[in-house]
């Protein structure tokens, strides 16, 4: 890995770092151990953290909000430029973003795990919340003495009895929420101020602001558009662009169609989106069930075009580590060469690409 890019404050990275690092999945009751150490963080050093999941999202806004200086390491682009509390953070000098990028001599090992080993090398101290035995971070600490975890058995015990039932929210309590969401304060601060479980403001958030999923989905699908170069792209013009409304098994006629229509030199193509934290052990049955195909297939044959599916696995919906393709339905020769000028036009603009382009096998 290298750095090829920093934003902020450059001093940051010579002072003594400490280095976050936490499982993707974490018990939602262990988080308010890792608020503690934020909370009780030495100011004259430098914290140091990605945003590749939720929680580390939460605990970026918790250092930032606490004025902890620090660093904040992406790959490939940094994306979250109207974060609230990132812009302030700048402005007052104590964050430095640092943007790393894979070389050549990394081989294809994952992006995730070269910028954990990389980041390890550069600091002097290492911080877990919640570690997975049975993850790839368990095995990157192997060795290392300078650790400190924050959590034991019992904390992770405990994080698994359920809360006792809150009492209602009062229309003043959310609309404190909603400023303090708004304004990417993040959880811990929500949770000092209206002085709720962690689990009942989670829960809070996400019944009063857009669906999770849906939101998660919207961003990939502005993440592919980018990539595309819409609406700079002279000969890729985007036609339709429809949003997901659904049922299990129950598809209204109007939505029968994938997310985008375009047109390339005057052919149309269709292009169904979705992205996943991990690659899905059954495709067809996690993400395009039998129903759903035939719809996408009746819409192929009625509108004489090919379906592809872009799929992004990893990463964020906005800065996926990889992306993969494949033809949905039927296919023939010209709806091949179709897909391989798909993928030329993502190639075309490779430096907005996390890792690699690959090809999934036709889904039928």
């Amino acid at each position: 890995m290298k750095i090829i890019r920093t934003i902020g404050n450059k001093s940051l990275w010579q002072r003594e770092k400490t280095l976050f690092l936490t499982s993707r999945q974490v018990p939602i009751g262990t988080w308010g151990k890792v608020f503690e150490w934020v909370e009780s963080f030495d100011k004259w050093q430098c914290a140091v953290c990605f945003n590749t999941s939720e929680f580390e999202e939460e605990v970026l806004k918790a250092l930032l909000v606490c004025r902890v200086p620090t660093v904040l390491v992406v790959t490939n682009k940094f994306t979250d430029t109207y974060n609230v509390q990132i812009e302030q953070a700048l402005e007052e000098k104590r964050l430095l973003i640092v943007v790393m990028q894979r070389e050549e001599s990394d081989g294809k090992g994952y992006l995730a795990r070269l910028r954990n080993q990389y980041t390890i090398s550069q600091v002097q101290h290492i911080v877990c919340g919640y570690i997975n035995p049975n993850g790839s971070i368990f095995g990157l600490l192997a060795g290392q003495s300078n650790i400190t975890y924050l959590l034991d058995k019992e904390d992770i015990r405990k994080a698994t009895k359920p809360e006792v039932k809150p009492y209602r929210w009062t229309v003043a309590e959310d609309k404190r929420l909603l400023r303090m969401f708004y304004e990417d304060m993040g959880i811990h601060a929500i949770h000092k101020a209206i002085k709720r479980p962690y689990s009942t403001i989670y829960n809070r958030v996400k019944a009063l602001t857009m669906n999770d999923e849906l939101l998660k989905g919207r961003e990939f699908e502005d993440h592919v558009l980018a990539l595309l170069d819409i609406p700079n792209n002279d000969k890729l013009v985007l036609k339709e662009w429809r949003g997901d409304k659904s049922l299990p098994g129950i598809y209204p006629e109007g939505n029968s169609a994938p997310d985008f229509v375009f047109e390339y030199d005057g052919k149309p193509f269709a292009v169904e989106c979705k992205w996943r934290n991990h690659m899905p052990k059954d495709i067809e049955k996690e993400l395009l069930p039998a129903d759903r195909l035939a719809i996408y297939q009746k819409f192929s044959d009625k509108r004489r075009m090919p379906i592809f599916l872009i799929l992004g696995i990893g990463g964020l919906p906005n800065d996926p580590d990889y992306l993969y393709f494949a033809r949905l339905g039927r296919a023939n020769a010209i709806e091949s060469k179709g897909m391989e000028k798909l993928m030329s036009l993502f190639r075309s603009n490779r430096s907005g690409i996390t890792s690699r382009l690959c090809k999934l096998r036709t889904i039928k």
